[in-house]
């Protein structure tokens, strides 16, 4: 196995427990609940083969629903994130993701949150949309995918430079 492969195995094993047994069980307000397992769907190699994103994103989100008892939710909204992902790249990257340049530990920081910004909302919208799956519940639905993209997103950035090797 190479180190890449190492790295991405080490990285999904820690997220997901990371996942399972702390974030999990924070529920603030009713409306905060933070899912850092997604930083896995963004720090995936831009250069590995697209359907290996989606099967592992399928994967992770399936475990991720197995220990929350979810009924698949989770999934559906890992490989939706997954498969919007090059758009999201392209829009924040611009040229960096065109030559497969993108190295997020070197990037810039508005960039890399723009990108982590856009992927959390579109993830938690899919996800509490099945979660709910209610129209007359739409203003739940928002108000959760609202606060809890906030949270998601501050932990992520945080937990993305904290670990980078390279950041200045």
């Amino acid at each position: 196995m190479n180190s890449i492969a190492g790295i991405n195995l080490t990285r999904f094993i820690l997220l997901l427990l990371v996942q399972v047994v702390i974030c999990n069980h924070i529920d603030f307000l009713g409306y905060i609940n933070p899912y850092i397992y997604i930083i896995f769907i963004f720090l995936f190699p831009i250069r590995e083969e697209r359907l290996a994103l989606l099967i592992v994103s399928f994967l992770l989100g399936l475990l991720v629903d197995l220990f929350s008892d979810s009924g698949g939710v989770h999934a559906a909204a890992a490989v939706s994130l997954a498969y919007i992902r090059p758009i999201l790249l392209k829009s924040s990257f611009g040229m960096l993701y065109e030559h497969h340049s993108i190295k997020f530990s070197t990037t810039d920081i508005g960039s890399l949150i723009t990108y982590i910004s856009l992927g959390t909302v579109i993830h938690h919208l899919v996800l509490f949309s099945l979660e709910i799956f209610n129209i007359s519940n739409i203003l739940i639905t928002l108000k959760k995918t609202l606060f809890s993209s906030i949270f998601t997103t501050l932990l992520s950035v945080l937990i993305i430079i904290l670990f980078s090797r390279n950041r200045k």
